[in-house]
């Protein structure tokens, strides 16, 4: 909308001065008091928007995972055509973006998690989901949730500060990880490896026990 209503442009300066005060001065000090000073408005213009820390705290999360989910459903648009997974392609692409950003988003979700943990049921949730999508389009599911996987501790490691790459490295890793080319022998070789143990079983089945095959003989002695 170009041009937001008094109110939206009042709940926008209130999450504006959340993801300051967060990301400035720690989750601990977020409080309806803070938004008020950092944003300008009322305590009661901010209580108008949300009525308690909580209710700020989901907001930030939402917005979060909006504007990352936007990201996502454009990068897929993007590849579709050129990889047979683009779902799994988009979800690295978001966690590489995820990094390049400011880490307003990482405060957030760490404020969520320091004030009500079951906030965290909103992103594990599109997690499950996503995940559900990138098994069904691949040829190697636990392959491509290896990748996902990869991607997903390079950015938490990163956020934390607790990566010890360089960023030429980090991004090295990350192309690495986009790059289907670079697992097409791995997912051959699991596709591979199967058929052995398809034909064994089919092999297995189709036998009739050893001892099915030496009771003929013997009963046909017997008769005898």
């Amino acid at each position: 909308m170009d041009n937001p209503s008094r109110s939206e442009r009042s709940r926008n300066a209130a999450l504006d001065a959340a993801i300051t005060i967060v990301t400035r001065d720690g989750p601990g000090r977020l409080t309806l008091d803070a938004i008020a000073r950092e944003s300008g408005l009322s305590k009661g213009g901010v209580m108008h928007q949300f009525r308690t820390k909580e209710a700020v705290l989901r907001a930030l999360l939402e917005q979060q995972m909006a504007h990352f989910e936007e990201f996502s459903n454009r990068y897929i648009e993007k590849v579709r055509g050129t990889t047979d997974q683009p779902e799994l392609s988009a979800q690295i692409a978001t966690l590489r973006e995820a990094i390049s950003t400011p880490r307003a988003g990482a405060f957030a979700l760490l404020a969520a998690m320091n004030e009500n943990p079951e906030l965290m049921a909103m992103p594990r949730d599109v997690d499950i989901k996503k995940v559900a999508l990138m098994k069904a389009e691949a040829s190697d599911p636990d392959l491509a949730l290896l990748r996902w996987a990869a991607a997903r501790g390079l950015l938490l490691s990163s956020l934390f500060g607790m990566l010890s790459l360089t960023e030429a490295e980090r991004d090295r890793l990350f192309e690495r990880l986009l790059d289907d080319s670079k697992w097409t022998a791995m997912e051959q070789g699991a596709t591979e490896a199967a058929k052995p143990a398809k034909t064994t079983a089919a092999r297995t089945e189709s036998s009739p026990p050893a001892g099915a095959r030496a009771a003929k003989p013997a009963s046909a002695r017997k008769r005898g």
